[in-house]
């Protein structure tokens, strides 16, 4: 097994994701590492955020957690031996006002990560881009839906759904176009 200082985002993310199953907490990472994941670090995130399936403790976090090297600081836990740093956001798993439906399972030398499909990332950043403007926001879901696999239907239904049908339109090139 890699020391945790060698592992890539992707390969902590699973290292976590399978140390938590084992504890009996259920998580699928969300956010900004999806988008690592998907576009091959061209975005780098160093937070991982992870929705719990089902309520779990803190305490009950912070004890898995710890036997793995993280600590709590503040909302976050950290590692010495890392940049990388975890949150759990409030769930229920969801984008915009829909749950997300389909999971993604990647494996890594680590284990199994669960997190979002590559569609579903695409929506997350378009959430931030829609409701605050979030020009970094579209750039990163356009790094993912140019390395990656994205249903545009899905993307244009939900767009329409959250009110966003003509700033889709506008940018659907963008998202669409291969480089």
């Amino acid at each position: 097994m890699k020391k945790i200082s060698q592992m890539t985002i992707g390969e902590l993310a699973a290292f976590i994701c399978n140390h938590l199953e084992k504890k009996g907490i259920n998580v699928t990472l969300s956010g900004g590492a999806c988008v690592s994941i998907y576009s091959e670090n061209k975005y780098e995130s160093y937070d991982l955020d992870f929705i719990e399936q089902s309520f779990v403790k803190r305490s009950q976090l912070k004890d898995a957690l710890r036997e793995i090297g993280f600590e709590e600081n503040g909302r976050h836990f950290t590692n010495p031996d890392t940049d990388f740093f975890i949150e759990f956001p409030p769930g229920p798993l969801s984008i915009g006002d829909e749950p997300v439906k389909e999971i993604e399972t990647m494996v890594f030398s680590t284990g199994k990560l669960r997190l979002l499909s590559a569609t579903d990332c695409v929506k997350d950043r378009l959430a931030g881009y829609y409701h605050w403007g979030d020009l970094q926001s579209l750039e990163q879901a356009s790094l993912v839906s140019h390395d990656r696999e994205v249903n545009f239907k899905e993307v244009e239904r939900w767009s329409r759904k959250e009110g966003k049908l003509s700033e889709f339109k506008k940018i659907k090139k963008k998202l669409t176009n291969k480089k």
